[in-house]
């Protein structure tokens, strides 16, 4: 052991890394954390507007427990390090015939709302489709979601005593055809085919297990008061408190090993000698040799590629005119048939659904003035790993596309957000080294995909990982829930050495 605490680098300052920090300087580990950018988050991003800080990046907390659980877990209250309000209208939903449903809360409201708009028989199936989901989310989320290495075999076992399980997993359907199955309103299937590309996926080629990411958001949507970068903000100040040191503008450019275990982490300016390292970026990078020939072959090609989804985000202030609309907000494409078969060919959508986050809206407020958004476009990843800036002309057309999209819906904004407000699929591939811009690591396409991606242990000695390209996944609470994994993987080891 290099110090009298075991010495941990953690490579980024993600949700994932930030969870496993506070985790682990808690548990009596010196905590080194280097970031390559300016301060902690990740993907939670935000940018400057006229109107005040917006979210570029994740908008809403699910999963409240998870965050909960992990500053109880260190003798602290969640309450006392952000503020959340609980949203009552999970999201407002727009369709170009003019028909607009809330789904809340609430789910007899949610009920009575499918009822007015839909009918009851739409209503019904809404109700089965709801109790198929919670029989999903309670059977995966201790063996699968919650678990540090999940055993195909158990989850087998699992499955073929239940035969309830069985027929809720559907699983020789992709979400898209079970939906058609569970709908007889076309709109309520594309509504629900949708939370595919909350993991970066496609509703025809991802597995209908995906329902349960309904589940997940039903339980309830949570606005941190300030913006979700108030909670890497909260996290990374809890950490320090701990004793855990935080070294921004520190590019990693090698994890070296000795006797075949990770012992240092050099930067472009230090090398710091650990016990061991927990990185916390785009698995691909490992796998591409970025951080060192010591860490290339931690990691399969399968557990990086196929490449999930990107997005071309827009994020900025002004008014909204023409439209009544919540804080969270979508948009459907005019033909949900058509509307993804571009991205399964690498292309980028021409009649998309957007996503609009009105920052300034949660708790029922109606703004007056210049407003805070967020909207985001579903994107193909990059081709290649070049990280070249997108044109000036690939934004213009960008920007031309999802106004003109919203302009069917009757609404603008003034002033008309400029192309400079977008940051492209890209921008993203520039801000996290060989991602290719997918916002979410490793497609979900398939069933065994789940079991593809890399767990907290890598097949190096003293390496790690940590984040949304890892187990169990993408998403704020998921790669929360990686970095416990992480964490504990850790503290186990250095006491096993």
């Amino acid at each position: 052991m290099t110090t009298t605490a075991p010495h941990v680098a953690i490579i980024g300052t993600g949700i994932g890394g930030l969870a496993a920090a506070l985790r682990l300087s808690h548990g009596g580990c010196r905590v080194t954390v280097l970031e390559r950018h300016a301060g902690p988050g990740g993907k939670m991003r935000t940018l400057p507007t006229q109107a005040g800080p917006v979210d570029a990046g994740p908008t809403v907390l699910t999963m409240k427990p998870v965050f909960e659980e992990l500053f109880a877990d260190v003798g602290l209250k969640l309450n006392d390090h952000i503020t959340l309000q609980t949203e009552d209208i999970l999201a407002r939903h727009f369709w170009r015939d003019g028909t607009v449903l809330d789904l809340m809360r609430d789910p007899a409201q949610s009920f009575d709302n499918i009822t007015a708009v839909f009918g009851s028989a739409a209503a019904q199936e809404f109700n089965a489709f709801c109790a198929q989901t919670k029989i999903l989310y309670d059977a995966f989320d201790g063996p699968m979601i919650r678990s540090s290495a999940p055993s195909l075999s158990e989850l087998a076992m699992t499955v073929i005593k239940s035969p309830k399980l069985l027929r809720a997993m559907k699983p020789l359907s992709t979400l898209a055809s079970s939906l058609n199955t569970s709908f007889g309103e076309p709109r309520l299937a594309q509504l629900f085919a949708r939370y595919a590309t909350y993991v970066g996926g496609l509703p025809a080629q991802s597995p209908s297990l995906l329902s349960l990411i309904w589940q997940a958001e039903s339980q309830g949507v949570w606005h941190v008061k300030g913006g979700m970068h108030q909670l890497a903000q909260s996290i990374e100040a809890a950490a320090r408190g701990f004793g855990a040191e935080f070294i921004y503008n520190a590019h990693v450019t090698r994890i070296e090993t000795q006797d075949g275990r990770a012992c240092a982490v050099q930067t472009n300016d230090a090398r710091h000698t650990v016990d061991a390292v927990l990185f916390n970026g785009d698995p691909n990078a490992l796998h591409q040799g970025m951080l060192g020939p010591a860490s290339e072959n931690t990691i399969e090609k399968s557990a990086t590629a196929p490449r999930s989804l990107s997005a071309n985000v827009m994020s900025f202030a002004a008014i909204p005119e023409g439209v009544a609309l919540a804080a969270h907000n979508v948009f459907f494409a005019q033909d949900p048939k058509a509307e993804y078969a571009p991205l399964a060919k690498s292309q980028q959508q021409t009649d998309p659904t957007l996503y609009i986050c009105a920052q300034d809206r949660f708790g029922g407020v109606e703004p007056t003035g210049p407003e805070r958004f967020e909207i985001i476009l579903n994107s193909p990843p990059t081709k290649t790993y070049q990280q070249t800036a997108p044109s000036e002309k690939e934004t213009e057309q960008c920007q031309t596309l999802i106004l003109q999209q919203l302009s069917h819906f009757g609404l603008s904004f003034s002033p008309r957000p400029a192309a400079t407000t977008l940051t492209m699929t890209q921008d993203f591939a520039k801000l996290f080294p060989a991602s290719h811009g997918s916002l979410y690591g490793r497609s979900p396409h398939g069933m065994m995909a789940a079991f593809k991606r890399p767990t907290a242990r890598s097949k190096v000695s003293g390496l790690y990982l940590a984040g949304g390209g890892a187990h169990p996944g993408a998403g704020v609470p998921m790669a929360t829930l990686s970095g416990q994994h992480a964490a504990e993987a850790i503290l186990s080891d250095l006491i096993s050495t």
